[in-house]
């Protein structure tokens, strides 16, 4: 008997639990820096990111392209990046999601959300490659045998076009957040707390797109919503 949580559409409501939160299977938050921030890290961030990010390129094979208003990790089909061409053809054949391949999309994922998170200014400290920092983003290892369909990863990136439409607009609102964080750093010190929030809301729709449709960790649809 399938499950409810294999349908691939949108459920007929939002699947906004009681408590006001979405119970998806990826949780992602940032910590609000509550304290002075680095005017001058802030003020040359452009440049001081780009040791990080030139590192970053070659795990993903000159694929990553970080943005301040979304996740900007372009999904890689090979051996390299983020890998979803041999994990579709793992669950269309074998129904198996290999454990060390889910590890590495975790890892990498939450390596290329640290970028993106300095460079939005949502944190001072330089991005590491191993250490959390103030990036917490998780989503759980799947049963690929009971809770992903055989067939849905060949479909899953066409179920998300009309995500892709919303977060065009939404990053670049977010792009322009950024911007004018930027100028309220360099004069106060610190993060209005409502920008800090929208972009943090836009990257956490992207990560769980892109669980969605190119981790390929959960067959739920993900919600329309900034919220967690």
């Amino acid at each position: 008997m399938e499950r409810s949580d294999q349908i691939a559409g949108p459920p007929a409501d939002d699947g906004v639990p009681p408590g006001g939160r979405h119970d998806y299977p990826l949780t992602f938050s940032v910590d609000y820096p509550d304290r002075s921030l680095d005017r001058f890290s802030t003020a040359f961030r452009i440049f001081a990111i780009i040791p990080i990010a030139i590192l970053a390129a070659t795990i993903e094979g000159g694929s990553l392209g970080a943005s301040a208003g979304g996740q900007g990790v372009r999904y890689a089909g090979g051996g390299i990046g983020v890998l979803v061409i041999p994990v579709l053809l793992m669950l269309l054949f074998r129904k198996k999601y290999p454990r060390w391949w889910f590890e590495w999309n975790l890892q990498l994922t939450r390596f290329s959300n640290r970028i993106a998170v300095y460079l939005a200014l949502m944190d001072d400290r330089y991005p590491s490659t191993d250490e959390q920092q103030a990036v917490h983003l998780d989503f759980p290892y799947p049963d690929a045998e009971h809770d992903l369909g055989r067939g849905m990863p060949l479909i899953k990136w066409l179920l998300a076009i009309p995500h892709y439409v919303v977060l065009f607009f939404l990053s670049i609102g977010a792009l322009f957040a950024a911007i004018f964080a930027w100028f309220a750093i360099l004069f106060t010190g610190h993060y209005p707390r409502s920008l800090f929030d929208f972009i943090e809301g836009v990257l956490r729709w992207h990560n769980r797109v892109g669980a969605y449709a190119f981790l390929l960790i959960t067959d739920r649809y993900p919600p329309f919503s900034l919220q967690p």
